[in-house]
């Protein structure tokens, strides 16, 4: 069977989940609005570009249906994986008091071992062709940029490898790479993300051997007050080594993206997904390791002596733009690739895009390390995709007495990456069934059915004044109670700062949506009384720029622009929540506000006039630009509002 990336592309090909693109297509903004077009579809193909202009074809959408997530992670559905985890926990944690039971669990234990990452002896397939010093260029690789205010050309699904100075274990992380030039790319790794704990470890090292940080800071107390060890001796370098990998076995990409508990190996999750071993092979020109069998690499380094520098924007998963701000940088010391190496992408933007299969599969994959370590009631778990994996959480629990909502909820916001969740709902029903979810929130009694806290959110949470932190919202609908007789008038009458009203989810899922203008007073309470509105529980104000929405778009844009400290209040038996864009200078709002991700108008009269040429279908039957719904909540030409 063919390694690396070109053995997932036959098996694609060979299932019909994949389409050639022979013609050529600019990497700036073409492919990404061709993406886009094919991800929103759900049932769309992986795409693979062979006329990129550089030496790599270029692949797309490759996680971009459940049926081709199984297919990465070598399953017919991915509810296999979840009863297997299951079963191992199962066997590994039962007693064993005889003999024979302990004979019983070695297939398992000698399967587990069979997993481990190997380190492989001389060079990797992935070193076939080798690029230095100066042939070592960032422009050889296709790198896209994706949207028009983005601040250049990213890599968008690389394997970022760094190792832990203390412990000299490593971490895979994926992290965006802006391309400075051909040496250099800024690492886009967040202040909670492993990749900067590593970063600052260095640095720390470094500033203590050098004696930088004055006389006390090498000191043996501080060591231990800082909880680390001293049995290898600091780097007496800036340089932290990083190398990048790209393509492989697909099953490393989604490795990268699974919430691992800090120093547990990535490719010892990999390993177990695919049922065997990734095999390691040494960089050339740093001591990192990386899978043998990858496509591309990147070796480097980042000097923690140098400043760090602008990266961004970037239209982020969030569908919004994630603005400016300082990263490292890293210094390319090496290319190295496979011969017929397939370059990996992805575009990410308003959902639903490629990243909500990932999402799903990590979401049936670590539902049985929470039950079984952390919270035995939960049933299961879902993050629709308008939530953009962190601003929603359905959470379904097995309750058993009063309260439980809210105690499953604190533990949640404590465990890995469900801290950056901004609301949960808790039920007790199927977690993705919606018809109950629907009745849940008709019913919800409020302000007791919730409660409201103050916690870490998202870097790219742009709704919240304070960066990385802000309120958090539970909804316990676990309670089965009958909902309030509903009275809605046969018009509701625009009143008060409201212009519009949608009351088509009033009578399912007690929910009325208003429209508002940005920046300008409105009085939901008078509105609500004015109205003689009664069994409504939520009411949700928005732009009326967003009029065009659907009522999942409209979910999402209200989750990215709320923040629930500033934004939710209970009055009486209901919520109300200001979920409008918050102009830059309002009081309360952050300083800074990022723009909606959209094609242009030009970009998308190209790819209509290209269509034919690309093979992807009938021009009649030519799926619309999906920016064309969003272009009204756009409000300046720039990244920024």
């Amino acid at each position: 069977m063919k390694g690396g990336l070109q053995g997932f592309v036959d098996r694609l090909e060979q299932q019909g989940e994949l389409a050639r693109i022979s013609v050529p297509v600019s990497l700036e903004l073409e492919i990404a609005e061709i993406a886009d077009r094919i991800a929103k579809r759900g049932d769309g193909k992986a795409l693979l570009f062979e006329n990129t202009g550089t030496r790599f074809p270029l692949l797309i959408n490759m996680f971009g249906s459940s049926r081709r997530m199984a297919m990465a992670l070598g399953v017919d559905e991915l509810d296999a994986i979840p009863a297997g985890i299951e079963k191992l926990f199962a066997t590994l944690a039962a007693p064993r008091p005889s003999f024979g039971s302990k004979l019983a669990a070695l297939p398992t234990l000698l399967r587990l071992s069979r997993i481990v990452p190997r380190r492989k002896t001389g060079h990797g397939t992935c070193q076939q062709m080798v690029l230095r010093g100066d042939d070592a260029r960032l422009s050889l690789l296709p790198a896209l940029k994706c949207w028009p205010h983005d601040g250049g050309r990213f890599i968008t699904l690389p394997l970022v490898h760094t190792l832990d100075p203390d412990t000299g274990s490593t971490n895979v992380g994926m992290y965006r790479m802006q391309i400075f030039d051909d040496h250099t790319a800024g690492l886009h790794w967040h202040i909670h993300k492993t990749g900067e704990r590593h970063y600052q470890a260095w640095k720390r090292r470094w500033e203590e051997a050098s004696g930088e940080r004055g006389q006390s800071a090498g000191s043996a107390s501080e060591s231990v007050r800082q909880g680390r060890s001293d049995r290898r001796p600091a780097p007496a370098t800036t340089r932290m080594p990083v190398s990048v990998a790209l393509g492989g076995d697909p099953v490393y990409t989604y490795a990268a993206t699974a919430p691992m508990p800090d120093g547990m190996d990535e490719y010892l999750l990999a390993g177990y997904l695919r049922g065997r071993a990734v095999r390691l092979v040494k960089c050339l020109t740093n001591d990192i390791r990386v899978p043998e069998d990858c496509d591309i690499v990147i070796e480097g380094y980042v000097d923690t002596a140098e400043p760090k520098r602008t990266e961004g924007p970037f239209g982020d998963h969030t569908g919004f733009y994630s603005l400016e701000d300082p990263y490292p940088v890293m210094h390319v010391t090496a290319i190295t690739h496979r011969r017929g190496a397939i370059y990996p992408a992805t575009i990410v933007g308003v959902p639903p895009m490629e990243d909500l299969y990932m999402a799903r599969a990590t979401e049936k994959i670590f539902l049985a390390p929470i039950r079984l370590a952390l919270q035995p009631e939960v049933r299961g778990l879902w993050m629709p995709a308008p939530g953009v994996a962190h601003n929603l959480a359905v959470v379904s629990i097995e309750r058993t007495y009063s309260g439980q909502a809210f105690k499953t909820a604190g533990a949640l916001w404590g465990a890995g990456q469900m801290m950056f969740n901004k609301i949960m709902i808790v039920t007790y029903g199927p977690a993705d069934d919606v018809d109950a979810l629907a009745a849940g929130l008709r019913a919800a009694q409020l302000p007791d059915g919730a409660a409201t806290a103050r916690g870490t959110l998202d870097v790219l949470d742009h709704a919240t004044a304070t960066p990385c932190q802000g309120g958090k919202l539970v909804l316990d609908l676990t309670a089965r109670r009958p909902p309030r007789p509903l009275r809605l008038p046969a018009t509701a009458r625009p009143t008060h700062g409201i212009k519009t009203v949608d009351v088509s989810l009033a009578e399912k899922w007690g929910v009325m949506i208003l429209f508002a203008q940005p920046g300008t007073m409105v009085d939901v309470e008078a509105f609500i009384a004015a109205n003689a509105i009664e069994g409504i529980n939520f009411f949700v104000v928005v732009d009326t720029a967003a009029r065009g929405l659907d009522h999942s778009e409209l979910l999402w844009f209200a989750l990215g622009n709320c923040e629930v400290g500033r934004d939710v209040k209970f009055v009486g038996g209901y919520l109300i929540a200001d979920a409008r864009t918050k102009l830059p200078g309002t009081a309360g709002a952050p300083a800074r506000w990022p723009n909606v991700v959209t094609s242009l108008p030009e970009t998308i009269a190209l790819v209509d006039r290209r269509w034919a040429e690309y093979g992807l279908g009938e021009v009649g039957k030519m799926p619309a630009s999906p920016s064309l719904r969003y272009h009204p909540l756009v409000r300046s030409e720039k990244a920024e509002i």
